[in-house]
């Protein structure tokens, strides 16, 4: 028995891998969205344009647009000479916001008043305006900060910000080990879901049913290259999280690989789940795109699950990449241990039971 199943093993592998354009299939794709997703995808903004309105010429009010002007969130477009050029330039695009310093705001200042300043934004793209509108908070905070304690006049409260887990606020630690969970579902998904459909497709899985293999043994042998594959890929992934993009691995592999796997298993029994029901490649790769979307959405990866309806909440305790997507965050950045994730652990493993089960019920039913 065991050298059948050796073999079958070894017969997948080879069909999986044995021209060039299946290994790059396998290996290169992921490897492109992750510096894709790393790079482009960020909560970060730099560079938002910036137009200058400044009706007061004095001393402050010069101070105050330098802090904006040396910011490196900001990139300075143009100084408007009239209120008449905000409308066209915001409607154009040509500048996510405008600062506009009133007039005698120097002078209001010295004699102890409020220097009025407004701050005209591009609210058509709502989280990048809410990102600029913060940058410019901190800016004139700080810079309020600064010249009450050169006039001695302490502020009330000061506020001091400390980030644990991740200092800098960088969005990267927050998304790169994300893409840990996708792109090893996403592989795992494509390699098991097409393994017995391209059998059908090709006439050579009705070969297969002739040998002295059992159902469950074929079952293994489709499921081993999934498994391999996925922890494989996903270990590159994880390699390049730490070593290229640089994010701080402060857990251990030995928590992070034991879920790894059992997520992988689960991912494995809805391909092959997918797989039993198809009959061309074509199927297949459609029933993989309509699991990964929702699972995509569902597990939290770019919205916060409590945002989300409740009946939605409801549904994502039925994704294994909800769970999966928690821990592997974090072991990254808080260093959890295995205890802090049996809440996690267990429905995960009972997704990959049952997924798994009814992918053997599936497959023998469909065999004959």
């Amino acid at each position: 028995m065991g050298g059948r199943l050796w073999a079958l093993i070894i017969k997948e592998f080879l069909a999986l891998f044995r021209d060039k354009k299946s290994r790059m299939a396998v290996i290169l794709p992921p490897l492109v969205q992750l510096l894709i997703f790393g790079y482009a995808a960020t909560f970060d903004l730099e560079h938002a344009t910036l137009a200058i309105f400044n009706q007061d010429q004095g001393n402050f009010s010069r101070e105050l647009i330098g802090r904006f002007e040396r910011s490196t969130g900001f990139d300075i477009v143009g100084y408007l000479q009239s209120e008449s050029q905000i409308t066209p330039l915001i409607d154009g695009e040509g500048a996510l916001l405008v600062l506009r310093v009133g007039e005698q705001c120097s002078q209001k200042v010295a004699l102890g008043e409020s220097c009025p300043v407004q701050v005209l934004i591009d609210g058509r793209n709502s989280n990048t305006a809410m990102l600029a509108l913060n940058y410019v908070r901190t800016i004139i905070t700080t810079f309020n900060q600064e010249k009450a304690a050169l006039k001695g006049n302490g502020l009330p409260a000061q506020l001091n910000i400390r980030a644990w887990f991740n200092p800098n606020l960088e969005s990267r630690w927050f998304i790169v080990p994300g893409i840990i969970a996708l792109l090893a579902m996403i592989v795992t998904l494509v390699v098991t879901a097409l393994s017995v459909a391209r059998e059908r497709e090709a006439g050579t899985f009705d070969q297969l049913l002739v040998t002295p293999l059992r159902p469950w043994e074929i079952l293994i042998g489709k499921a081993m290259p999934g498994l391999i594959v996925g922890v494989g890929e996903a270990s590159l992934i994880i390699t390049v999280t730490v070593f290229w993009f640089k994010v701080p691995l402060v857990g251990s592999l030995l928590v992070l690989y034991p879920a790894l796997i059992i997520y992988i298993l689960s991912i494995i029994g809805v391909g092959l789940m997918i797989s039993s029901f198809s009959t061309t490649l074509q199927q297949a790769l459609l029933g993989a795109f309509l699991f990964i979307v929702p699972a995509v959405i569902l597990s939290g990866f770019s919205t916060p699950i409590a945002n989300m309806p409740q009946i939605m909440q409801a549904m994502t305790y039925l994704d294994p990449m909800r769970y999966f997507l928690t821990i592997v965050r974090r072991v990254f950045l808080e260093g959890a241990g295995l205890h802090y994730f049996i809440h996690d652990l267990w429905p995960m493993s009972l997704i990959a039971l049952v997924t798994l089960s009814m992918a053997t019920w599936l497959f023998r039913h469909r065999m004959y």
